[in-house]
């Protein structure tokens, strides 16, 4: 089954990577014609009324998207229960054939994260090619269908994509006591410093689902100006964790919630000698034999992390929280039926008053399904060419904002070239 899982007041597109360290009125004139762009199409906007698009930054990435004015039509049968729809994507969508070449990266606390990155791209890209970070569900990696997919649509357009997959998940080793967890941002932080001084010239992006996509947001708030990343979309995010606890323990959710804490065991169980001496509060048998997630978190979790209870975790690792600080171009997609990270849990306030952010709710999708769109049912979900359209309008506006500003150094060296000539 696919992993299910868990102020700032910047123009959009006036953030660059600090390498560039570029901050120019060229870029708010640029935002000027997009938001006239966007309101003006045959006097609508230019998106289907099935959906529903929002964000600070609506009139400024609006234009950036070529197939938001079709009508979102979930596919036959498939689409017509969020549970089916969630079931059938997991099962039964198709796992592009990828060659992965792993490096494991050591953490500063001698833990260890695995990279997965795509065999052969070194040789072909080029040093200054954009990269994209992957982040999976709880428990996911880059063998699961929808990351798969992301990834052979980034690099048929040219990006460079690396897959991370977190502690214990998709065999990457665990050499410490300690997982990880929707608050912990500190291992994203480094794989993002790790992978920007590998590859200092380029643009580096990311896209997170689920508890990934949780996790992202919270590092993007984090980081807030300083953040290396040019830009982020967060897909099927649970974003209040205590509302999803909620949800997670009524009806068919049950059964979500038995398979992911089936593989939260999984993990564990192969690593369970690193925890057997670790005293404290942790309870090692309620993890090992956890029937639930908020078990699991209550044996283990949170007192790896330092809360005093499950709902003390849950409520300060929320990246609900995390939106008002975020200053990188963020993308957020939602299913509004989503079992998993309920619709009433988006923080659409801040997303609107954060011109940064753009939030896009599909009326179906369940939770990492989306079987809809040209590829449906068993191909690439409906998100992955909208993700890629936000990426390559972020991509291609920073490549002509650094060439005017080229141009314009150009023009202003040799005008005080002429005047030394002048004045000699």
């Amino acid at each position: 089954m696919a992993r299910p899982a868990w102020g700032c007041v910047t123009p959009p597109l006036s953030i660059f990577s600090p390498r560039s360290g570029l901050y120019t009125e060229r870029v708010r004139t640029q935002k000027i014609h997009f938001s006239v762009a966007a309101m003006l199409d045959g006097g609508q906007r230019r998106y289907d009324p099935s959906l529903e698009v929002l964000g600070g930054g609506l009139d400024s990435y609006l234009p950036a998207f070529k197939t938001l004015n079709r009508p979102y039509d979930a596919f036959p049968v498939v689409g017509w229960n969020r549970h089916v729809e969630t079931i059938f994507a997991s099962f039964f969508r198709s796992v592009p054939d990828v060659r992965l070449r792993r490096e494991c990266l050591r953490t500063k606390d001698d833990g260890a994260v695995a990279l997965d990155w795509v065999s052969g791209d070194d040789r072909r890209l080029g040093a200054d090619s954009p990269v994209l970070i992957l982040l999976p569900g709880l428990t996911g990696g880059s063998e699961d269908s929808y990351v798969r997919h992301m990834l052979v649509r980034a690099r048929s357009n040219g990006m460079r994509v690396v897959v991370f997959n977190s502690r214990g998940c998709a065999d990457s080793p665990v050499t410490t006591a300690q997982l990880y967890s929707a608050s912990f941002t500190e291992d994203l932080r480094q794989v993002v410093a790790h992978v920007s001084n590998r590859y200092p010239n380029a643009n580096l992006y990311a896209v997170g689902w689920s508890l990934g996509a949780n996790i992202l947001v919270r590092y993007l708030g984090q980081e807030s100006n300083a953040c290396p990343l040019s830009g982020a979309v967060s897909l099927c995010n649970p974003f209040n964790l205590v509302i999803a606890d909620e949800d997670f323990r009524k009806g068919f959710n049950i059964v979500y919630d038995k398979t992911l804490a089936n593989a939260l065991r999984k993990i564990f169980k192969k690593h369970i000698l690193l925890f057997e001496d670790i005293g404290g509060e942790f309870n090692i048998p309620l993890a090992a034999n956890a029937k639930s997630v908020r078990e699991f978190d209550d044996g283990l979790t949170r007192v790896s992390f330092g809360f005093k209870s499950v709902d003390d975790y849950y409520s300060n690792s929320s990246s609900s929280d995390s939106i008002k600080h975020v200053c990188t171009p963020l993308l957020c997609i939602q299913a509004a039926n989503d079992p998993i990270a309920p619709s009433r849990g988006i923080p659409r306030e801040d997303i609107k008053e954060n011109p940064n952010c753009l939030l896009i709710v599909t009326p179906k999708g369940g939770h990492l399904g989306w079987v809809a769109g040209p590829e449906a049912p068993r191909g690439a979900p409906w998100t992955d060419p909208v993700v890629m359209d936000f990426l390559e309008h972020l991509e291609r506006g920073r490549s002509e904002v650094i060439a005017s500003s080229s141009e314009s150094d150009t023009v202003q060296l040799c005008t005080e070239g002429l005047r030394h000539l002048k004045c000699g």
